[in-house]
């Protein structure tokens, strides 16, 4: 039985907690719980029984733990990992990785040389459709691909971002980009291979943040397919869809929902005796828009753990989404075309006054 401590009880710990400490992940169960916020950390501790902490170094050193999961700000997800890593234990970090691509480099560094693993969640990959789509490409029934959009249309008024003064700044957290689309911007990458070139434009149109609560992205990827990034957290009154379309020269699927959760077309030219009941049987309905995927995403990592398999999310896989957020907020502020791989001049993503 694997022991995960959470570091962070914030909004997204409720859904880690829930799946760790209620034993929903076979093989995995909560150990502890950390929280500046003694008030936070409690809440979650006493609701599952575990022990809670105010700091994360006298819970490490006196508990016994085989996994940490980092929760905290997407801004201190760097900091608090490189800390933890010093400790020899795996490590999970709530998506981004991290807001600035030198902090990757060092989080990746630091694990490596602890001979450590760096999880990274991308919960979305793990959805049933979603890994359909993926058995479809791996299988060639795409062929050349053409052209692939992920929209992101959901609802987050400004009394979400008030939760937190750290919420939609570029210091500690980017806008829909980083935050919310993340997870999509990642899948899209995941189908379709390396980027080449993109070109974006973002606004702040509800909300009063820094960052953007809607953007608009073309991709050019090296295979020469083409792409579209479209998010907004200012969809109202409530959220609208997060989907998925891969468009090849074999065939064609769109994946929607309001959490990747739905296949809604499933045609390919060559068809199979499966494809008539993909629609039904690879759909899922899902209670909120964090869907499934966390349940999946923990057994994975388990798997990994215990029977030392690859991962799917490593630290560099982490990254390369994270070099493609960069690029699209360099190109915002520039107002020109990005070729990857870059390093970033203008994206203020992760940039705290001294």
């Amino acid at each position: 039985m694997l022991k995960f401590a959470l570091v962070g009880c914030g909004r997204i710990a409720k859904r880690h907690s829930e799946l760790l400490g209620t034993g929903q992940i076979e093989g995995a169960a909560l150990a502890a719980v950390c929280d500046i916020d003694e008030g936070k950390a409690r809440q979650i501790g006493v609701g599952l029984s575990v022990p809670w902490f105010t700091d994360m170094h006298q819970m490490m050193a006196s508990m016994e733990i085989d996994v940490v999961v980092v929760l905290t700000e997407s801004g201190n997800h760097a900091r608090d990992v490189i800390a933890l890593a010093a400790y020899g234990k795996h490590i999970v970090v709530e998506k981004p990785m991290a807001l600035r691509l030198q902090d990757a480099d060092r989080m990746i560094q630091v694990c490596d040389e602890a001979g450590i693993r760096l999880f990274v969640v991308k919960q979305n990959r793990f959805n049933v459709p979603v890994m359909k789509a993926r058995e479809a490409l791996d299988a060639g029934r795409f062929g050349r691909l053409v052209l692939g959009t992920v929209r992101v249309r959901w609802c987050r008024p400004q009394a979400y971002y008030d939760q937190d003064p750290w919420r939609g700044t570029w210091a500690m957290d980017g806008g829909v980009l980083t935050n919310q689309a993340s997870h999509h911007i990642d899948m899209l990458e995941w189908m379709f291979g390396d980027v080449d070139t993109v070109y974006a434009m973002s606004r702040t149109a509800l909300v009063d943040i820094e960052a953007e609560d809607t953007a608009v992205v073309s991709l050019r990827f090296a295979n020469g397919a083409l792409g579209v990034v479209e998010a907004t957290t200012a969809t109202r009154p409530t959220d609208l869809e997060g989907s998925l379309s891969i468009l090849g020269e074999g065939g064609t699927v769109e994946i929607g929902g309001f959490a990747v959760n739905e296949m809604k077309v499933w045609k390919f030219a060559d068809e199979t005796e499966e494809d008539s009941g993909v629609l039904e049987n690879y759909s899922v309905n899902p209670p909120n828009v964090y869907g499934f995927g966390h349940q999946a995403y923990y057994e994975h990592v388990v798997d990994c753990i215990n029977n030392a398999t690859p991962q799917l999310v490593a630290g560099l896989e982490g990254r390369r989404s994270l070099e493609l957020i960069s690029a699209i907020y360099e190109s915002i502020e520039t107002g020109k075309e990005v070729r990857l791989r870059f390093q970033p001049k203008q994206c203020r993503l992760g940039i705290r006054d001294e």
